[in-house]
Formats: structure tokens, C-alpha cells, sequence
């Protein structure tokens, strides 16, 4: 197998060739089809989250075909069958997190393309009970932004709650471009936000549907109900309770976030809330699923060789790309 390693934070990932992995008891091996680049991936290579284990193979919105699969697996992820491998790889089911339906928040889980290794690779090995079965129909490069970016919108859009019919989205990235078009098809009015003087970004929004596009420092046009922010930017905390309604809720989609500056209480008075999100359960990842078969989602991506992995992640860390980047490793 090929896979992209980062050996140390702030350094570029380097290929290395190893032998295909073997899946142990309720693993399974799979072929790698597509591996859509995250910002969480971004904070992994860049230093800004701490590590339990490196070398590492990063990525987590893996798409691909069951090769092998270890004794124990359960039916649907058996070989020759196509799974979507998220973020979330393993949970201890015995914590009172876990016990009581929130595996997000286990005290100790284990993240794919970080506490194992993950989809920047040809091959990768997988906790089956993990792994998503994919009746989804289309080219793996456009479902695998489904894997993180959608699922961890989705978890945000439930956050900001079923009234939150004026929604404004800080950061337009592969997250906002999905979830814009899940809270259009269900009724909700789309602001969009990105950085100042980002004019193709906001035409992009208004492609997807957006009723009103500007910079992320900009007032939008009338009060909104939530606001989601994807761009890991604290300083944008302030500026979207500003925005919001009384009783309005601001919900913060990022793992990592630079720090909040100092505000004045009156911007989260009037019971606005501002909440954040943290990782995915695969109950969030079967709802999602379900409402993607229903809606004509529009991914945008750009396709990398999975040996120009460095040239992806840089091109995501300087705003370059519309949607998501994926690698294909063939």
C-alpha cells in the first residue's frame, strides 16, 4: 500500500510504500476509492491538536470498497461492499456518554487519521461497527465530503435548531457549501460569510442558494435566528452574537477554534446562546445519509493524486478551494 505520513506536526507529509495492513478481529481492510481533505487534517499536520501516536496517516472522510475483513464483522460491511469511513473510529460503549447516546463526548475514543491511521493512504484498516454502509449512488470523490463536512453540518444545522428558519453560516467551506443546501431544501433562508473581499466565495453561496452574501464583518440584511461558525476563527464569535435575534443561538462547528476575544455581556444577553459542537455519533451519520438520498446535492470538489496531498492541504490552508479537496490514490 501507499499512504501520505506526517512524522512530525509542521512538517510535510512524505510517501511511503508498506505492506497491505491485515484486519484484526472486527476490523476490515479497505480499498480507498477517495479521501476528501479536512480542516481538522489541517489542524493535525499544523501542530494545532495534540497527537496520541505518531507516525500517522492522516484523514477521515474515506470512501471505499471492503477488501478483507477480520473475524466478528457484522453483516453490510462484508467484503465487496462500498463503506464511508468518518471521523469517529472507536468508542469504549461503557462510559455515561456512551451509555446515554452521546458516543461523541466518550471520555475515551479513537479518532481515524488520529488516534489510528486514517485514509490518506491506498489501503486503510477499519473498526467495522464503525464504518457506514453506502447504498448512495455516484462517484466516490463527491460522497466523500459526506463523511466530516456534511455530517459535522448536519450536527451543527440540528444545533441550531428547528426555528432557525434566518441562518447565517461564518466560513463558507466544504462544511457550509453542503449544509447551505440541506437548510435551503428544508425551508430555511441561507446568509452566507467568508472572509473580507472573498467576492467568488459569495457568488458561490448565491449559486447554492443563498439569499444574501458578504464578508464575514459585514451586518447581514435582517436578524438571524442561529448562526453556524465553520471558519475556526474565535473573533467571529462576537461578531455573530451581534447578529442574532433575541433568544437566537450561535453554534461553533470547528474542533479547533483560535481564542475568543473579550466581549461585552450585552451581545449574549437577552438568552442568546452560544454553544459548540464536538465530533459525531453514527446515529447523526444514518440521518444524514437518509436526507441525502432526498436532496440533489451539489458537492464541488477539486481532485488531488493522492501523492499531492501537501499541495491540497496548502491550497485549503490559503482559501483556495471551492467545496472540498479530495485525494484518489489511482
Amino acid at each position: 500500500m501507499r499512504a501520505m505520513v506526517l512524522d512530525a506536526p509542521r512538517r510535510p507529509l512524505r510517501l511511503d510504500q508498506r505492506p497491505d495492513p491485515q484486519p484484526g478481529a472486527g476490523e476490515v481492510r479497505v480499498r480507498v476509492e477517495a479521501c476528501a481533505v479536512c480542516r481538522t487534517d489541517l489542524h493535525i499536520v499544523d501542530g494545532e491538536l495534540d497527537l496520541p501516536r505518531l507516525p500517522l496517516v492522516p484523514g477521515h472522510e474515506i470512501i471505499g470498497v471492503v477488501e478483507a475483513a477480520g473475524p466478528g464483522v457484522r453483516a453490510g460491511v462484508e467484503v465487496g461492499k462500498r463503506v464511508g469511513i468518518p471521523w469517529l473510529g472507536h468508542t469504549c460503549g461503557r462510559c455515561a456518554y456512551c451509555q446515554s447516546g452521546r458516543e461523541n463526548l466518550c471520555d475515551t475514543p479513537v479518532f481515524t487519521g488520529h488516534g489510528r491511521d486514517g485514509g490518506f493512504a491506498s489501503h486503510v484498516v477499519a473498526d467495522a461497527a464503525y464504518c457506514l454502509p453506502l447504498d448512495l449512488p455516484g462517484d466516490p470523490v463527491h460522497l466523500a465530503p459526506l463523511m466530516c463536512a456534511g455530517l459535522i453540518g448536519w450536527r451543527t444545522l440540528r444545533m441550531a435548531g428547528d426555528a432557525a428558519h434566518e441562518l447565517g453560516l461564518y466560513g463558507f467551506g466544504a462544511a457550509a457549501h453542503l449544509i447551505a443546501q440541506v437548510a435551503i431544501h428544508q425551508g430555511r433562508r441561507v446568509y452566507a460569510f467568508t472572509r473580507p473581499g472573498d467576492t467568488a466565495g459569495q457568488a458561490f453561496a448565491r449559486t447554492l442558494g443563498a439569499v444574501w452574501a458578504g464578508d464575514s464583518d459585514q451586518v447581514p440584511p435582517v436578524e438571524l435566528d442561529a448562526a453556524i461558525i465553520f471558519a475556526p476563527v474565535g473573533a467571529l464569535v462576537p461578531v455573530a452574537l451581534r447578529a442574532t435575534r433575541k433568544g437566537g443561538r450561535v453554534v461553533c462547528g470547528g474542533i479547533h477554534m483560535s481564542d475568543i476575544p473579550q466581549f461585552p455581556y450585552r451581545l449574549l444577553w437577552e438568552e442568546r446562546q452560544l454553544v459548540s459542537v464536538a465530533n459525531l455519533t453514527r446515529g447523526d451519520a444514518t440521518d444524514l445519509l437518509r436526507v441525502a438520498a432526498g436532496v440533489a446535492l451539489d458537492v464541488r470538489t477539486t481532485r488531488y493524486p493522492l501523492e499531492r496531498a501537501n499541495e491540497a492541504l496548502d491550497d485549503l490552508r490559503r482559501g483556495r478551494i471551492e467545496g472540498a479537496a479530495v485525494l484518489v490514490p489511482d
